[in-house]
């Protein structure tokens, strides 16, 4: 770029600005009257805004505008009248029993609202959506439950957590039987053989019946000599179709090497009593619906 004196454009007979680049130089064009009327309104309501409305940061604070709009103020009034609205409903499942809720169709389609939108906004990370759960987080929709599904034992699981850090959570741990040095890596390979044939699939023989007085001696005080687990002690059945961790003989294999456990958060700390009750509700009627 270089820098000439203004001239008079020959073809167009318009001044120039006189710059120059690579031997094309700038016609001195007007800018449309359209644009500029826009330009200036702009710069009109720009001021007009900061006068009407908060803009201005200050060291202590903003300027309020002449308007006094706060968002935050209609955030709260909005909430307050939210509360209002949910306060009768609220105030009767606080006092009503998780068993009077299901049994009461207005208070069942209050507690379900509410557990829904609870659910949406701090379950669904882990369980998804639907409450379908993945690998190491269960499902909710089915009625596989390693703590019981009885509505008392989900609110429980709900109110205290699983490993979490309340006093009171539910607490259950798989020895790390391979990372721990207590069985050998054949060992744990009967062991898989073992449950794979419980759960209905084809099983080498040899290895199931290598695997029968160790799962007795190692696992039956957990799970039960049958197996079929014990929701006391957050034991899973090893009988069935449903594995929390995956049920590939290298999954199973995995969690009996080296014990997983997860955690839950024990939600009783962060909701009131009666969200926490809805949520419990909600679950329940969307699982598979354990009664007892």
């Amino acid at each position: 770029m270089s820098g000439h004196t203004p001239h008079k454009d020959e073809l167009s007979g318009i001044d120039t600005t006189g710059h120059e680049w690579d031997g094309i130089r700038e016609l001195d064009n007007p800018l449309p009257r359209w644009w500029l009327w826009i330009f200036y309104a702009s710069i009109l309501f720009a001021i007009g805004y900061w006068v009407v409305m908060p803009a201005w940061p200050s060291l202590t604070g903003y300027t309020k505008g002449v308007f006094g709009q706060s968002d935050r103020a209609d955030v709260g009034r909005a909430m307050e009248a939210l509360n209002a609205q949910r306060g009768a409903g609220a105030k009767v499942l606080k006092t009503a029993s998780l068993q009077q809720i299901e049994q009461s169709p207005e208070l069942q389609a209050y507690a379900l609202a509410v557990g829904q939108s609870v659910f949406g906004d701090n379950c669904a990370t882990c369980h998804g959506a639907g409450g379908a759960g993945g690998k190491g987080y269960p499902n909710l929709r089915d009625d596989i439950w390693i703590w019981g599904g009885a509505l008392e034992d989900i609110h429980t699981t709900l109110q205290f957590g699983i490993r979490s850090e309340h006093p009171d959570t539910r607490l259950s741990q798989m020895p790390a039987f391979g990372r721990d040095g207590l069985l050998t890596t054949a060992q744990i390979s009967d062991l898989t053989e073992l449950v794979v044939g419980w759960s209905g699939r084809k099983a080498d023989a040899a290895a199931v019946a290598r695997a029968m007085p160790l799962f007795a001696e190692q696992c039956s005080a957990c799970h039960g000599p049958g197996a079929r687990g014990d929701p006391k002690q957050g034991a899973p059945n090893l009988t069935d179709a449903d594995w929390l961790y995956g049920a590939d003989r290298a999954s199973i294999s995995g969690q009996i090497h080296a014990g997983k456990g997860g955690v839950m958060p024990a939600w009783g700390q962060r909701f009131s009593p009666e969200t926490l009750k809805a949520l419990a509700v909600y679950i329940h009627a969307n699982a598979g619906g354990q009664d007892q």
